[in-house]
């Protein structure tokens, strides 16, 4: 019998939203949220023009709105926002593809540059593994700072090959939305890109 196994990105292939954003507006509002984008655009702009690194401009972002949370809090606040809103902004294609392949068989991993610490709640919830980023913890506070290197591009494939040993499937589907999946994508026997939109 083959052995498959597929990887999913999560924000804009499984979901219609960035979640790291709409965790964002969850928990502090709109108001707030807009403000601290505003204070933050220096690095916004300094990422898109390619200056820093998506993970220096996302550190910068998660340290202004999380830094110095209490880890406790932090990880109720995920929790409670993979439990409610989440499922609002999740593909209903994507999961019906999901429930197909675990069906059919296959390991079902979502890999994503977004933090573990909500993900990991909705990925329980629906029977699913999980590789993403990891959010720095010192003195029961989250940091703000990314422990190790973010979840994105070929940090993906590195993570990917740490967890599995893809020689062992013989089927291997990744699902990506943005450039950032490319390099994952290249894993795959079977590779979609946006293809739930």
């Amino acid at each position: 019998m083959s052995r498959k196994i597929a990887f999913f990105d999560f924000d804009g292939t499984i979901t219609t939203k960035d979640t790291m954003l709409e965790m964002i507006r969850y928990t502090f509002g709109s108001w707030r949220f807009m403000l601290g984008f505003m204070l933050k655009s220096p690095f916004i702009v300094a990422y898109k023009l390619k200056l820093i690194s998506n993970h220096t401009a996302k550190q910068q972002v998660l340290k202004f709105f999380f830094g110095k949370m209490d880890k406790e809090k932090f990880n109720a606040l995920c929790k409670e926002y993979a439990e409610e809103a989440i499922p609002v902004v999740v593909r209903a294609k994507a999961m019906k593809e999901i429930e197909m392949l675990k069906a059919n068989g296959a390991a079902v991993i979502i890999v994503s540059a977004s933090p573990e610490n909500w993900l990991q709640p909705w990925c329980d919830a629906n029977g699913l593994q999980l590789i993403a980023t990891r959010m720095q913890v010192t003195s029961d506070r989250i940091t703000g700072r990314i422990e190790g290197l973010n979840c994105h591009g070929e940090e993906k494939v590195c993570r990917i090959r740490q967890s599995f040993d893809l020689s062992q499937y013989d089927q291997i589907y990744c699902y990506g939305d943005t450039n950032g999946d490319k390099p994952m994508l290249d894993l795959a026997t079977v590779s979609f890109f946006k293809p739930f939109r």
